[in-house]
């Protein structure tokens, strides 16, 4: 395979992408980015974005994985035109549903002499192989391509059924990729190959292709690790387009690697990969979706924070890099915390509810399910905690000692460390300051004052060792959200037992 300098070529007017996985599996973020920038192309350029499904695979597709695609591209909001639940002129868009049509191309490929009947099984290849000096795992020799008529029946005879394969032409095949410029590939590289198992079943060798050629598709856009496949993609269409069967070649753009931790391929088996669990952490769909558009592409320097209005008014895939991409989880975190800090307040709230209600901090999973206090509660502690989350899973850390009614909070291993030596002596002044301190003036600056005057004026504590035991009552935590604010929000009678019973653990705590 050679490549050469990218020269752009020209996109069709009508652009037909398509989005087409196998249900194997939970969606991974390599599967979204593709969808995602098919999608763009579609919606950038005024097209058509096709979502079908590839599942012929009896023994690996799963009805579960089927309904987990689906769901994953209505909460990220890519939405299709043409295809699964929506219907279309090209359908039926599961390919589990298409066999009659696979049987009637493969029989004309095979009538009009552009695929053949092949009987040789793998043993008998590789023996070939090794015979002729070849390596073992050489590859298909193109041995039944001339095969008589008696020696076809003599292998019905035995008991054998043949396999379909497609004669490769012995020239270079040459295209022009939409992201890495020219490619081609040398005669003799790719061997004539399997579109038709012996079994009748048809491989996705025949199946994609076929499928594109009558739903119109005119871009092509996957992975890189499909690369290998476009020439013989290619010679099929060539074909096809010879039977009537495909009305155009389309064009083919193959998007970068998605690589994960130490520079490897992105596994389906890695963590990060997990779409889901990226969601049960809390990414929200705008943040995923910026942080998966930059794994090849960007909007322009300096600039990682977009919207996807934004991106498609800029997307063209033939921008799109063709070194592989790493997908960094930190700068994904990142920015979806500047996603979360662009959101309205009470959209923030209403998508924090499902979280909070997971972790068994809230009474309902819906914002208006909620009671009147919870609903109060969190309104005021929104603009404490918005701007200081990443993740919306990390919304029940803020706001559960906002939300409890419990009197004492057992302090967390990391929020331990900061009940140094004179946290007693710390709670003692601060309860005793704010042990005078009418309900009425429990408010954030009369605390706030109240506090400083006593621990820092009055005690000459630095802030840190000043606030830090009053904090560590408050919330439980090291990190919370801001202490006078909070206080304010819980009330005065609740907040008061919260500082005598942190000063009454307080020996144990520090003992342990």
């Amino acid at each position: 395979m050679k490549e050469r300098e990218h020269v752009k070529p020209e996109l069709p007017d009508d652009v037909r992408v398509r989005f087409c996985p196998s249900p194997t599996g939970i969606p991974h973020v390599g599967m979204v980015r593709t969808a995602l920038f098919n999608w763009a192309e579609a919606r950038h350029t005024g097209g058509t974005f096709v979502f079908r499904i590839e599942d012929t695979d009896a023994q690996r597709d799963s009805e579960e994985s089927f309904n987990q695609i689906i769901d994953a591209l209505k909460w990220l909001g890519l939405d299709w035109d043409e295809g699964i639940e929506v219907g279309g002129p090209h359908g039926p868009y599961r390919q589990s549903e298409r066999g009659p049509i696979y049987q009637k191309v493969a029989q004309q490929l095979l009538d009009a002499g552009y695929a053949y009947e092949s009987f040789s099984t793998p043993e008998e290849i590789e023996a070939r192989n090794v015979a002729a000096g070849r390596p073992k795992a050489f590859g298909y020799d193109g041995y039944d391509r001339n095969l008589t008529e008696e020696q076809k029946a003599a292998f019905r005879a035995e008991g054998r059924q043949p396999a379909l394969r497609i004669k490769m032409p012995s020239e270079d095949i040459t295209f022009n990729d939409l992201i890495r410029g020219e490619i081609t590939f040398k005669a003799g590289s790719v061997p004539d190959y399997v579109i038709v198992r012996p079994n009748g079943d048809p491989l996705y060798t025949l199946t994609n292709p076929v499928d594109d050629a009558l739903m119109d598709i005119n871009v092509v856009l996957r992975g890189e690790d499909l690369l290998s496949s476009t020439p013989r993609q290619i010679v099929l269409y060539r074909y096809l387009m010879e039977l009537g069967v495909a009305k155009q070649m389309p064009l083919f753009g193959h998007m970068p690697y998605v690589m994960g931790q130490g520079n490897k391929k992105l596994s389906k088996r890695d963590p990060e990969s997990n779409l889901f669990l990226h969601r049960d952490h809390g990414f929200i769909k705008e943040g995923l979706l910026n942080y998966l558009a930059l794994l090849g592409w960007s909007i322009a320097p300096d600039n990682d924070i977009f919207s996807m209005d934004e991106m498609v008014k800029a997307f063209d895939v033939r921008d799109v890099k063709a070194n592989p991409a790493r997908f960094d989880i930190d700068k994904a975190v990142s920015i979806n915390a500047e996603h979360i800090r662009m959101l309205e307040p009470q959209d923030f709230l209403n998508r924090s509810v499902p979280y909070l209600f997971r972790d068994g901090v809230v009474s309902a999973e819906r914002w208006d399910e909620l009671t009147d206090r919870e609903r109060s509660v969190l309104t005021a502690a929104a603009p404490l905690v918005q701007p200081r989350v990443r993740l919306l899973g990390e919304v029940t850390g803020m706001t559960g000692s906002l939300l409890s009614t419990s009197e004492y909070i057992a302090p967390e291993e990391d929020a331990k460390k900061q009940l140094k030596a004179t946290a007693g002596e710390v709670l003692d002044a601060a309860i005793a300051a704010l042990d005078v301190v009418p309900e009425a003036d429990w408010t954030t600056d009369n605390l706030h004052e109240t506090l400083n005057k006593a621990l820092i004026e009055d005690a000459g504590y630095k802030p840190r060792v000043a606030f830090g035991p009053v904090r560590v009552a408050m919330s439980g935590r090291r990190v919370s959200p801001p202490l006078f604010e909070s206080m304010e929000i819980v009330g005065k009678p609740v907040s008061m037992a919260r500082l005598r019973n942190l000063r009454e653990h307080l020996a144990e705590i520090q003992a342990a």
